[in-house]
């Protein structure tokens, strides 16, 4: 067995690690006998495995895979807990932010609208002790935004800088690392600087939230719900991180699974569950009805920068897009055609086969795309490996296709009718081309491993 991004042709983890990855799961548990029992303490035992997540031997060292394994239900519920003892100096404000493509999950598992799973798993979670519960897609917002304006600056200058062009999406955290520790600074240097909306929810909740309710970003316990447990990894990256106040941007990342979990264990059911309204950064303001962006089963970065790029760059107003299915349905291009001239060529690669190939033709110098939306998980974010799994660990592709059906139906908005966030640019990151801007919304990505024998691989 091997993960499914492995690019060994025989995997060094499981024969040389299997063993040292059982002692130090093992070893993270191993301190529950002298820890005060609970009500919680069932739950807060659960674990996960390398198996579940994308990353490969090349990935992840073990510090950082032992860091993976504690980020789950035992440490949510030590929080949960803290907040239950005397000493109020220890207490922490609890926040926990959903992503857009977990709820479709809850809806269809639990065959209901995606509004009524969003308020129930809101009133779960507040009914476990979190204070505050929050919808990413405000980040999301702001990383499209983001991106948008990167790719036509990018565009304007492909003559003048030899890796302005292609750009790639900078969202999926497993297609990140795969870049930064198997490829090179080729690669790298395509990625698009833009925060992903994990990231960027964890800078409005410790920056801009943690301000306007006058709290320490050490005092918030920020948990992120998510699709997939490359968000975990994502969670530990250096950049993303408070030195200031010794406080990661995201503590802790759950994933739909993992919730799910926690309702079985504590023997709760959806249906029996009191609706109650998301939270939003703004005072006492509470979310409306959940809104997604243009995209079928993901945050829609191809469709929001290819309309931008069409208007900004070449005055086309591009009302409706069609994709062109290529090798397989996980690898589709979009064009636009002016005055009997391709002048732009996206692309979406999703999954592990397709970004390989992608890299190959890149490093050949027969890419044709300028930019690609890129996705790790074969199928996009509603396939992630921390939901619509079956029993032995395969997509559970009926639960899959009503999920679909679900994401679909979300109204879209536009991030660019968002007033809050139009107001945030001017209020709190001081204008859209300030310094704050880059330092709150944008990082840098650069190759670790230089090593360049995995695209040999035949996939």
């Amino acid at each position: 067995m091997k993960c499914e991004n492995c690019t060994k042709k025989e995997c060094s983890k499981k024969q040389k690690n299997d063993d040292t990855q059982s002692t130090s799961v093992d070893a993270l548990s191993s301190n529950d006998g002298s820890e005060e029992k609970n009500e919680f303490d069932t739950l807060a035992n659960a674990k996960i495995l390398l198996s579940d997540c994308l990353a490969c031997d090349s990935c992840m060292t073990l510090e950082e895979g032992a860091r993976v394994f504690q980020q789950n239900q035992k440490e949510f519920f030590r929080i949960l807990n803290l907040n239950k003892k005397c000493d109020t100096s220890k207490h922490k404000v609890l926040a926990v932010s959903l992503c857009p493509q977990s709820l479709p999950y809850f809806a269809a598992k639990f065959n209901l609208s995606v509004n009524e799973a969003a308020k129930r798993l809101c009133g779960f979670l507040k009914s476990l002790g979190v204070h505050y519960v929050f919808d990413t897609t405000i980040a999301a917002d702001f990383s499209i935004l983001e991106s948008q304006r990167e790719f036509v600056q990018r565009y304007q200058r492909r003559n003048q800088e030899e890796h302005a062009l292609p750009m790639f999406a900078s969202a999926c955290p497993g297609w990140i690392r795969y870049a930064e520790r198997v490829l090179t600074n080729l690669v790298t240097s395509h990625i698009c600087t833009a925060k992903s909306p994990q990231q960027i929810m964890g800078s409005l909740v410790k920056g801009y939230f943690a301000r306007q309710q006058n709290l320490s970003p050490d005092k918030i316990f920020h948990v992120v719900l998510a699709p997939c447990y490359d968000k975990k990894l994502e969670a530990l990256r250096e950049d993303f991180y408070t030195a200031l106040y010794n406080s990661p941007e995201v503590d802790c990342v759950l994933t739909s699974g993992e919730i799910v979990q926690i309702m079985e264990q504590e023997n709760v059911s959806m249906k029996d569950l009191t609706e109650v309204a998301v939270d939003t950064l703004f005072d006492d303001e509470k979310e409306g009805d959940v809104v997604r962006h243009d995209g079928k089963r993901s945050d829609g970065y191809l469709e929001h920068i290819f309309k931008h790029a069409a208007k900004e760059l070449f005055g086309v107003d591009v009302k409706e897009i069609t994709y062109k299915a290529l090798k397989n349905k996980d690898f589709q291009e979009v064009t636009l055609e002016k005055d009997g001239e391709t002048v732009l060529r996206f692309a979406a690669a999703y999954g592990f086969r397709n970004i390989q190939n992608m890299v190959l033709k890149l490093k050949k110098g027969k890419f044709l795309y300028h930019f690609v939306e890129v996705l790790a998980c074969p199928g996009g974010c509603l396939n992630g490996k921390g939901q619509a799994q079956t029993e032995d660990g395969k997509p559970d592709r009926a639960l899959l296709a009503q999920m679909e059906e679900v994401y679909t139906a979300i109204p879209v908005r536009l991030p660019e009718t968002n007033l809050h966030v139009q107001r945030m640019y001017q209020d709190w990151l001081e204008g859209m081309d300030s310094k704050k801007v880059q330092d709150t919304l944008h990082t840098t990505y650069s190759a670790v491993n230089q090593s360049t024998s995995s695209l040999d691989i035949k996939w």
